[in-house]
């Protein structure tokens, strides 16, 4: 194993976080997106001392409240993404090193009626739904009426996705598990063939329903190998938080550690930090694609953002002098956009070291997997087949 140049890389994806839209962005409706942008005006100027510190605003000036600063701490860019496509899968799988050209099938009117008689024969109850929608109001919806009849709440979103949710006193854990495994058996490949399958318990009654943290994504395999397959081979960590592992189906991951919300996986982050590893430690943070950008909840999407920054100093305190943190995100989730669907946008990059004097914008190409063939190269392991390493930068 040759020495690496940083021993522990930190990847933290600040889920749908975009930061304007993308050159493509009018083939996927999204022109005129900015997540960031429009978060920032709508709170009349968005707090984030510790991200403008770092350079998030000389990657784009003009969001309201966040300024460029003359000594960054980070070095800076913005990504394009190259895959067709702006859900999660695509996002997390072209980090590290995948071009996804067929975009994952979606169902926005719900599914097929031959896809729903085949489920229900083979799961033997009945399904309430069937449409997309959001979790907390179909369960709100439909909650009492499952409850009374054991009939399963199945929904999808503008990802390419099958939700199933069920109460936990109604369908044991296990058998919605089991429910879910199924389908996405059925759904691998195909016609009918889905990014993910999740499960969605919640406990509660009529009128007071919680979802639960007993979420489990199944998701498809990746179609080829990415970097952590080739950080895994190469004998180094690849450490996921949060529903990396899940996004992945497991694929090059050596631990799996999972999250309750962006406070307990940067929680789990900061704990991790004091471990001795060598490798990848790679965090999703859900809860801002999954509770402000799809509830189009702008107020609550800067509150997030504003938590996860008061965060952050504990990272950045925590990092060794060998340690490499880099902060990103996997598309757009503009709350302000028509709709409830992700945004096509460009995706912020922030990368820190401490030796760093004074932060650069970074000469990057023209693909998220820019980060995975930095992290490729920084191991000594395997290239993705696209993106163009910036470790030289560095």
């Amino acid at each position: 194993m040759e020495q690496s140049r940083f021993k522990r890389t930190f990847l933290i994806v600040m889920d749908s976080v975009g930061i304007g839209e993308a050159p493509d962005a009018d083939k996927f409706g999204d022109k005129g997106a900015h997540t960031l942008g429009h978060i920032a005006e709508h709170m009349n100027g968005l707090q984030v001392p510790n991200l403008e510190k770092l350079g998030l605003g000389n990657i784009d000036p003009t969001m309201k409240g966040i300024e460029k600063t003359e000594n960054p701490l980070a070095h800076f860019a913005k990504l394009p993404e190259l895959s067709n496509g702006k859900d999660t899968m695509t996002g997390h799988w072209e980090i590290m090193g995948l071009h996804i050209q067929e975009p994952f099938q979606t169902f926005p009117e719900g599914f097929p009626d031959e896809l729903i008689d085949q489920l229900t024969e083979k799961w033997g109850r009945d399904i309430l739904g069937n449409k997309a929608a959001s979790g907390t109001e179909i369960i709100s919806e439909l909650g009492e009426e499952h409850m009374n009849t054991g009939k399963l709440i199945v929904y999808t979103s503008a990802d390419s996705v099958l939700q199933i949710a069920a109460h936990e006193d109604i369908v044991p854990i296990e058998e919605l598990y089991e429910i879910c495994e199924t389908a996405r058996e059925m759904t691998r490949e195909g016609k009918y063939m889905l990014g993910r399958i999740i499960a969605r318990p919640f406990t509660g009654k009529p009128g007071a329903f919680e979802r639960t943290a007993n979420r489990h994504d199944y998701a498809l395999k990746p179609f080829g190998r990415t970097v952590m397959n080739e950080l895994q081979d190469g004998g180094f960590d690849s450490i996921a938080l949060g529903k990396i592992s899940d996004i992945f189906d497991g694929e090059g991951v050596t631990k799996a550690i999972r999250t309750k919300s962006n406070m307990d996986g940067m929680d789990k982050l900061v704990q991790s930090m004091e471990e001795d590893f060598t490798g990848l430690n790679f965090l999703n943070l859900v809860d801002f694609d999954a509770l402000y950008g799809h509830r189009r909840d702008p107020k609550g999407y800067g509150e997030a953002l504003q938590e996860f920054d008061l965060r952050l100093p504990e990272v950045l305190n925590k990092l060794e002098d060998d340690d490499l943190l880099i902060i990103t995100a996997d598309h757009g989730n503009d709350p302000v956009h028509h709709g409830t669907d992700h945004t096509r946008e460009y995706v912020p990059l922030l990368v820190y070291h401490n030796g760093i004097k004074k932060g650069k914008e970074l000469n990057i190409g023209n693909t998220f997997a820019d980060i995975g063939a930095t992290i490729a190269e920084n191991y000594n392991v395997k290239k993705p087949e696209i993106g163009k390493s910036f470790l030289s930068q560095l």
